[in-house]
């Protein structure tokens, strides 16, 4: 197996409500609060250990609470590669109701200075060596720009790791520019960054992306590289959370790749693990048996390229 970094820029803690269903303006009555160490790079590490991989997980982490990150990070093994900055990680409100609909309150995170910036930089360039991999998730924190960012991207390539990105918004737009081995953005994330230009997946392999991977919610998934054109429709399935099920599916698209497997059961096993990830609560892979169920319900197509 392989020897993956994730990188959480601005990690939080998740604090679920589970609630029949909201009613706003009126006092709502809960299940028991579950509070989770999480961010998009963090989530994903999870996946990638229960795939079997060793895992180094880095990014900025408030040294006013990191109990919660420290303790998964030791359950997990991971090693720990996170700078910390003064003040708090956020923690972030996810409002989940029967039907699956999730509602996030989502905090904006520490203020990250520049020595820190500067000490994540230098981090990286002692631990890269020996991965093969880097999956970069998630937003950007107070004092973060996007042209820090880009340079990030353009630095974990030149130290010669495959870059995977997850973000949205203008960090989206800023690291594509960079190039990345393969990103995950869902639809609605994609056209807001290429402004909905009609040639977006071959200005993509123009600029250097050779993965490109759109998500879709329940319709599912659509995977663009050189010779590799397809789309993957997951098994219908009560929903608990949509919360992870992206970084799920890039864990798992990256499991495959990473392990050599064909494209479509490399396809097929990342959709059911974004699958299995909304059935529940939490982050990971919990039951083999629900998983191998979930991969033969998932339908692989091949896809006319756009």
């Amino acid at each position: 197996m392989a020897k993956i970094l994730t990188l959480t820029l601005n990690p939080a803690l998740d604090l679920t409500v589970r609630l029949a269903c909201l009613e706003p303006g009126a006092v709502n009555r809960s299940e028991p609060l579950l509070t989770h160490a999480a961010g998009k790079g963090v989530n994903v590490a999870q996946v990638l250990a229960d795939l079997g991989h060793q895992v180094t997980v880095g990014g900025f982490l408030g040294e006013d609470n990191p109990q919660a990150f420290e303790a998964l990070i030791a359950r997990r093994g991971f090693a720990d590669a996170f700078i910390r900055v003064p003040g708090e990680t956020r923690s972030n409100i996810k409002i989940a109701e029967q039907d699956g609909r999730v509602t996030d309150i989502n905090a904006p995170g520490p203020q990250v200075s520049e020595q820190a910036q500067l000490a994540l930089l230098n981090q990286l360039a002692l631990i890269a060596p020996g991965h093969e991999a880097v999956v970069v998730a998630g937003s950007l924190p107070r004092g973060v720009s996007v042209q820090w960012f880009q340079g990030l991207l353009a630095t974990l390539k030149d130290l010669g790791l495959k870059v995977a990105l997850d973000t949205s918004g203008e960090a989206l737009r800023a690291g594509l520019q960079a190039g990345p081995w393969l990103v995950k953005p869902n639809t609605e994330e994609l056209a807001e960054a290429l402004d909905n230009a009609a040639d977006t997946i071959s200005r993509l392999h123009r600029q250097g992306v050779e993965h490109v991977v759109v998500s879709d919610g329940a319709a599912g998934v659509n995977w663009y590289s050189p010779g590799v054109v397809l789309h993957a429709t997951p098994p219908k399935v009560s929903v608990a959370s949509t919360v992870g099920a992206g970084d799920s599916l890039l864990a798992g698209m990256l499991h495959g790749l990473l392990s050599g497997d064909a494209p479509e059961q490399t396809l097929r096993r990342a959709t059911a693990i974004a699958a299995m990830a909304v059935t529940q609560i939490g982050f990971g892979i919990s039951d083999d048996a629900q998983l191998a169920r979930l991969e033969s319900g998932v339908d692989v197509r091949a896809l006319t390229e756009q």
